[in-house]
């Protein structure tokens, strides 16, 4: 083998047997390959770059290549595969896509300029006849039954889940203009986004430790939809709210900003989870960026662990299927199954009952999932208010196309962001 060949064929074996343990042990592709790279040193930024970007992207179009999977599963057998995902792509190292279609003793199949996914499809249906591949093919099928009974952006929807979206962030205690202006002047080609906090980081990964506005606690990463959530509760200076479900606490930071916004020279704020490391990294962000007066009640069992009608608002960003995160994460179309939605949508009814209980008279309950589906939204908020007659619906404005609903769904390619559903709901006073 030529010294490129060999380089392909290492790569190929590390891609391989990190697609094959994820598919195996059903675990998180982030983590795996967090793990791997943590472990093993000799990998350089350039390496780094290859094994990454091919691993997702054989998964963000395992739809179509699965058609195409070899026998073996191991070694250099799916390396066809390999250059397919490099040439739908349009990744640089073309160097190591051709070595990998030598490896595979293939012929090899030159993708004109690849724009869109449709372009995608037709290269491939072109290359492979008689075999047929549709846009469909890239999520599976069980989705449709779960998305609302309204919608009808199928091939929108589709199109943006095979795209990766941009690093979105929150600028907090300091002027906007001020971050973007240091951010530039560090190479990072940041620029204002919808709100007025909000800056997108582009697509290049970013070491955010290397980042001074980040280090000083000006800067968080947040999805643009994420962001929505925030601004949907329009937290009052004065008010007392509760994060029930705060995880790592980026709506948290983003509830104590708007507040401080607001008028609040203190955020007022409690936070729950039932994972302490979650919560003690909370509280790790809320020192950096100079938040006081977040303090923890974390969940123990059952029982509310906070005073019941004592908040002005209460939000339940309810764990979920995370289908609104696909783009991000395409491991996870093929990892779970559709009963992550029924068993989410069990859980979530549960917490946003119990969480209810500590809405005082008058008082607002925001619901939030990163879900796309009717089954943990609507249709679960239609249920809760059956069942709590003395929570009313409503009205909220969609942030980018302005119409008036009560039911928000931010859907991918609304706004190049991740998926993500929110109703805010008040109690009679």
């Amino acid at each position: 083998m030529t010294p490129i060949e060999k380089r392909a064929l290492s790569y190929a074996t590390t891609i391989n047997g990190l697609f094959d343990d994820i598919i195996t042990s059903k675990k998180n592709a982030d983590r795996v390959i967090a793990e791997y790279f943590r472990a093993t040193k000799k990998h350089g930024a350039k390496d780094r770059r290859i094994i990454r970007e091919t691993l997702f992207g054989l998964f963000r179009w395992w739809g179509w290549l699965q058609q195409l999977q070899p026998e073996q599963s191991a070694g250099s057998a799916r390396t066809l595969l390999l250059y397919l995902t490099s040439q739908i792509e349009q990744h640089a190292w073309q160097d190591i896509a051709e070595a990998w279609a030598t490896l595979a003793d293939t012929q090899y199949y030159v993708a004109d300029e690849i724009y869109s996914p449709q372009a995608a499809c037709r290269w491939l249906n072109n290359s492979f006849a008689p075999k047929l591949f549709t846009l469909e093919q890239l999520v599976p099928d069980w989705l449709w039954q779960y998305l609302p009974a309204d919608f009808t952006a199928k091939e929108a929807l589709i199109e943006s889940l095979c795209q990766r979206p941009p690093i979105w962030g929150r600028v907090q205690r300091m002027s906007r203009a001020d971050a973007l202006a240091q951010l530039q002047a560090i190479e990072i080609a940041a620029t204002a986004g919808h709100f007025s906090d909000t800056v997108n980081l582009g697509q290049k990964s970013i070491n955010l430790q290397q980042v001074p506005l980040y280090r000083d606690g000006h800067l968080e990463v947040q999805d643009l939809a994420s962001q929505v959530i925030g601004q949907i509760c329009a937290p009052h200076a004065g008010e007392h709210w509760w994060d029930a479900c705060c995880g790592a606490g980026g709506k948290t930071l983003q509830l104590a900003s708007l507040m401080e916004q607001a008028g609040n020279t203190v955020a007022d704020i409690v936070v729950s989870d039932v994972r302490p490391a979650a919560m003690n990294e909370l509280q790790k962000r809320a020192q950096r960026a100079g938040f006081s007066n977040i303090s923890t009640a974390p969940w123990q069992d059952d029982t509310l662990p906070v005073a019941s009608a004592s908040f002005d608002g209460v939000l339940v960003d309810a764990p979920c299927s995370c289908i609104g995160t696909w783009r991000r994460n395409p491991d996870q179309r093929w990892l779970d199954d559709e009963s992550v939605v029924n068993n989410s949508a069990e859980l979530q009814q549960k917490i946003l009952q119990r969480a209810a209980a500590a809405v005082k008279p008058a008082g607002v309950l925001v619901y939030a999932t990163c879900s796309i589906t009717a089954t943990e939204n609507q249709l679960l908020v239609e249920k809760f208010l059956q069942q709590h007659p003395e929570f009313t619906l409503e009205t909220v404005t969609h942030p980018f196309t302005g119409s008036v609903t009560q039911y928000l769904t931010i859907w991918p390619f609304e706004a190049d962001s991740d998926g993500m559903f929110v109703a805010r709901l008040r109690r009679a006073s």
